[in-house]
């Protein structure tokens, strides 16, 4: 049960619902999770530096249980979640940050519980 937040300063106009679905779709497949399991949340028109300069850029939060845990599998994933953003966005690599969080299933509340339970 993958959390995306995705905070950028570029306009809100550069985001369809065809953007969402599709980003979903490419992080799902990245980590390996089902797409009905993703949870998107894209914020556009932030105030954001990165690297000292406020040109356009993404800050993508990455939140997991059990796929975010290694070095290795985060690299795995920024291999394939990077060339979406860059190719979508317009953007190049040294403009996009994206920050990994292990879970723990105790950690997701959904149906009442937590995902230990379900």
């Amino acid at each position: 049960m993958p959390f995306l937040e995705l905070r950028t300063n570029l306009p809100a106009g550069s985001f369809s619902e065809d953007f969402v679905k599709k980003f979903s779709a490419c992080a799902a497949a990245a980590l390996g999770k089902p797409d009905d399991r993703m949870n998107v949340v894209v914020q556009p028109g932030c105030p954001m530096l990165i690297s000292g300069s406020c040109s356009p850029c993404v800050m993508l939060s990455v939140s997991a249980i059990g796929v975010t845990d290694t070095a290795d599998k985060n690299k795995e994933h920024s291999a394939k979640i990077f060339p979406f953003l860059t190719r979508e966005l317009g953007l190049t690599e040294d403009r996009i940050v994206i920050v990994f969080h292990a879970l723990q299933p105790h950690q997701v509340g959904k149906k009442g519980t937590v995902m230990s339970f379900l």
